[in-house]
């Protein structure tokens, strides 16, 4: 089986967070039985102004066929994008809400919401903001092919994504779907994005996610452990999330029927026993965190 190591751009080399080189991985791999890795560079200056995103097994012909993923095609225009950008901020203290904060001297929102504009699949962008910001959107559309629609913020996270479905044009809901995506992750891989639709249109509901990499131990109210949970069970969720708009529909209807409270998209339709495929992502789908902007800023 052949490997291939995979060089992609990325906005974190920027920020100074250590990435392996390519002598550590050579390092790494040398006298290691099995498959070696080999690396095709014609250019010497590549490291310095790329990143290596991750290491991959190339599939045979045999595993290609039997991928579920083979017959699933997310149709072009299909997608709506409801782009959560209406949190306020209020811990970072600063004069806007983070996901408007410059980053390479770009507004954070903005990373994401061009990943988006670039897919075929993608009929619209509804972003969820405060109105005051709806420009910062319109003056980055340009030509970009999805229609950009906006929707008001709610009080709570669930209450702005029923917003943003409420301006969902949505058409055949056995083909179309509905991905809710946090502003505040830019670093989303478009690659991870097409592997989530396939999974939700298959699915129903899918999510991007990775293993807990970390020890968890649950406690009780007096803060002594009770158990270790097992990692191997266990996944950290991240965006974007993806639901069929009907399916989504009929979850909030439950949820707001019921007075109940959710933390993330896929809980809504986990109310209706409907089952929840986890995509596993990639790890530098990150959330910025205020104590990174802080540095960025202060540093």
């Amino acid at each position: 089986m052949e490997f291939v190591i995979k060089f992609q751009h990325s906005p974190l080399l920027h920020l100074g967070l250590p990435f392996p080189t390519l002598k550590s991985l050579t390092t790494t791999a040398k006298g290691k039985s099995g498959p070696q890795i080999s690396i095709n560079n014609n250019n010497k200056n590549v490291l310095s102004s790329t990143s290596i995103c991750y290491a991959a097994a190339l599939p045979t012909a045999q595993e290609q066929d039997n991928d579920s993923h083979s017959h699933v095609v997310v149709k072009d225009r299909s997608v709506s994008v409801v782009l959560l950008a209406g949190g306020k901020g209020k811990r970072m203290g600063a004069t806007m809400p983070k996901q408007y904060l410059p980053l390479l001297g770009q507004p954070i929102a903005l990373y994401s919401f061009y990943t988006f504009s670039r897919m075929l699949q993608v009929k619209e962008i509804i972003v969820v903001c405060d109105p005051s910001y709806n420009h910062i959107f319109q003056d980055a559309k340009g030509n970009c092919q999805p229609d950009l629609k906006f929707a008001l913020p709610g009080k709570e996270r669930q209450d702005s994504v029923y917003n943003g479905l409420q301006e969902c044009a949505t058409v055949d809901p056995n083909s179309e779907l509905v991905c809710v995506h946090d502003s505040a992750r830019p670093l989303v891989l478009q690659e991870d994005v097409k592997k989530v639709l396939k999974d939700g249109l298959l699915n129903g509901a899918s999510v991007l996610g990775v293993p807990v990499k970390a020890t968890i131990k649950e406690a009780n109210t007096e803060s002594f452990v009770v158990r270790t949970l097992d990692r191997k069970t266990l996944w950290e969720m991240q965006t974007p999330q993806i639901i069929k708009p009907e399916l989504l529909r009929k979850g909030f209807e439950l949820v707001n029927r019921e007075g109940l409270e959710v933390t993330d998209d896929v809980s809504i339709v986990e109310h209706l026993k409907h089952p929840v495929y986890i995509t596993e992502g990639s790890y530098t789908n990150i959330k910025v965190a205020n104590y990174i902007l802080s540095w960025l800023h202060d540093g």
